[in-house]
């Protein structure tokens, strides 16, 4: 295997939303750097269901609804 290929692999406060620290290992910046997230898992709705509602934009939904009624969608 080549050396020097692979970054360095080194310990890092992850600043999470709410301003809680985690610390990771990670290969961004260097030892001891603070990672401040904008997004994170305890607020992004991927992570937290999100909200039930589906936007219509523009009558998207209603107009795919009304093409392919027959099919029992």
């Amino acid at each position: 295997m080549k050396k020097d290929t692979h970054p360095e692999y080194h310990i890092i406060d992850v600043k999470m939303t709410d301003g809680t620290v985690h610390q990771m290992k990670s290969t961004w910046g260097s030892e001891g750097d603070t990672l401040s997230l904008d997004i994170d898992p305890t607020v992004h709705p991927a992570w937290t269901g999100g909200s039930s509602r589906l936007l219509d934009a523009g009558g998207r939904v209603s107009k795919f609804k009304n093409k392919y009624a027959g099919l029992g969608f």
